[in-house]
C-alpha cells in the first residue's frame, strides 16, 4: 500500500523523456529534507547512485498512469520498470553488485531485515502520517499541493479514508498506539543489534538491507509533526548515525 500523491493536469506525454542517454528515475518530489516523500524512491535512487551507472530524476506527484500506478519507476532506452525491487534486478542485471562476499546467512539476514522494514516499519511510517490528526493537516498540504484548493480538501480526505480502511483489513490499524510502538520497538532493537557489531548492517560498508532500513529510519524521523515514533528514531544517536553514515557514503544527488 503505497503513500500516494494525487494532483490534477497530469500527461501521459510526461513519461515519455528525451534522455535516452541515461537512465531517469520516476520518483514522488523532495520533501521534509529527504531526496524523496517515499522512501522506496529514496531506496531506488541508493541503488542507482551505488550501480555507478548514470542517471537522473524526474519527479512525478501522480502516479496513475505509471505501471502498477506507483512509484518509483526507471526509465530505460527499452522500458518502464517500476518497483525498487525491480529496478535492483535491473541495475544487477546490468553488472552492478551490492552484496559482495556475504555468505548464504547474511543473504538471508538482509533478505529478513528488507522485509521487516518494507511490511512493517513501513505501515507504521503510513499509519504516522495519514492516521494522525495532528500530523495530517501538513501531510495533506505537502502532498496535495497541485490539487486546486476548492478540491484539496475533499480529494485528500476521500483518499485518507481508504487508505484508513485499507491499514485496518491489514491489522495495523487495530491496535492501541501502547501496543503499535511496542511492536516496532522490537524492530528497532533488531537494527540495533546488528549494528553494535559494524557500521552498517551487513558489515563495514552498505549492501541491500541498508538501502531499505536505512530510508526507512530517515523517513520516520523526518515526519513533520513530532510523533512518539518519530521522537523514538530521533532521539537515538546509534540510529541518526547509522542515518548520516549511510547518507554520507550513497551520496544521493
Amino acid at each position: 500500500m503505497p503513500e500516494t500523491v494525487i494532483s490534477l493536469g497530469y500527461s501521459q506525454d510526461n513519461i515519455h523523456p528525451k534522455e535516452h542517454h541515461m537512465l531517469l528515475l520516476y520518483t514522488y518530489p523532495r520533501g521534509f529534507g529527504q531526496f524523496s516523500l517515499s522512501p522506496f524512491c529514496v531506496k531506488a535512487a541508493a541503488f542507482l547512485q551505488l550501480s555507478g551507472l548514470n542517471w537522473s530524476r524526474r519527479d512525478f506527484d501522480d502516479p496513475r498512469k505509471m505501471p502498477q500506478a506507483k512509484l518509483p519507476v526507471l526509465h530505460t532506452d527499452e522500458r518502464l520498470i517500476p518497483d525498487s525491487n525491480n529496478i535492483r534486478r535491473y541495475l544487477e542485471n546490468e553488472g552492478a553488485i551490492f552484496d559482495p562476499d556475504l555468505s548464504d546467512m547474511q543473504r538471508a539476514q538482509s533478505h529478513a531485515l528488507t522485509r521487516m522494514a518494507e511490511e512493517h516499519l513501513y505501515f507504521n511510517l503510513v499509519l504516522d502520517r495519514w492516521g494522525n490528526d495532528a500530523v495530517w493537516p501538513t501531510i495533506r498540504d505537502r502532498y496535495f499541493a497541485n490539487v486546486p484548493a476548492l478540491l484539496r480538501r475533499p480529494v485528500a480526505n476521500g483518499l485518507r479514508r481508504k487508505l484508513m480502511q485499507g491499514l485496518a483489513t491489514h491489522g495495523i490499524a487495530r491496535f492501541s498506539d501502547k501496543d503499535r510502538l511496542a511492536r516496532v520497538e522490537q524492530d528497532l532493537q533488531a537494527i540495533q543489534s546488528c549494528l553494535w557489531q559494524s557500521p552498517f548492517l551487513m558489515g563495514n560498508r552498505p549492501t541491500s538491507a541498508d538501502l531499505s532500513v536505512g530510508p526507512m529510519l530517515a523517513a520516520i524521523r523526518s515526519t513533520p509533526v513530532q510523533t512518539p515514533l518519530s521522537r523514538r528514531v530521533a532521539a537515538d544517536a546509534q540510529l541518526s548515525d547509522y542515518i548520516a553514515r549511510l547518507e554520507d557514503t550513497v551520496q544521493l544527488p
